[in-house]
């Protein structure tokens, strides 16, 4: 079996910035902090005049690992054990799952749950559900 590390400070930090950003783009441009949303209106057809505002908010989440790097001298720990084709695979469901639900974790589990959006609330259980079964899988069946 697979042992998950248990980080309660450093994910109740990650959980209160991550607040905090949806928060600040919220107040600043009455958007939701939707990534999928934002990652997805970086290409054409533009509808508004926002697309500073998009290359920024991901160019954020690009550095981050970086100012991570900058602060502590090294680089974040990240171990992926899965192969390129699981990546790939994943990565495709993920975002055929973003567009079959109008939006993504971001979008309905922060910003949608705290609004209380009926439909974030079916899409995040959704979510949840689907992500305990495949991690309940990957760990017990395989």
């Amino acid at each position: 079996m697979t042992a998950t590390s248990f980080t309660p400070v450093a994910s109740l930090a990650g959980g209160a910035l991550i607040g905090f950003a949806a928060v600040l783009l919220m107040w600043a441009t009455g958007r939701i902090a939707g990534v999928s949303g934002i990652a997805a209106r970086l290409f054409p057809p533009y509808e508004d005049r926002e697309l500073a505002g998009r290359v920024a908010f991901v160019a954020g989440l690009i550095a981050a690992p970086l100012l991570v790097r900058l602060a502590t001298g090294s680089w974040p720990a990240q171990v992926i054990e899965a192969g390129t084709a699981v990546l790939v695979v994943a990565g495709l469901l993920v975002g055929f799952g973003s567009v079959w639900g109008s939006g993504c974790t971001s979008g309905h589990g922060v910003c949608g749950l705290s609004r209380l959006s009926a439909r974030s609330l079916v899409a995040t259980a959704t979510f949840m559900a689907t992500g305990i079964a495949t991690v309940f899988v990957l760990r017990h069946w395989s």
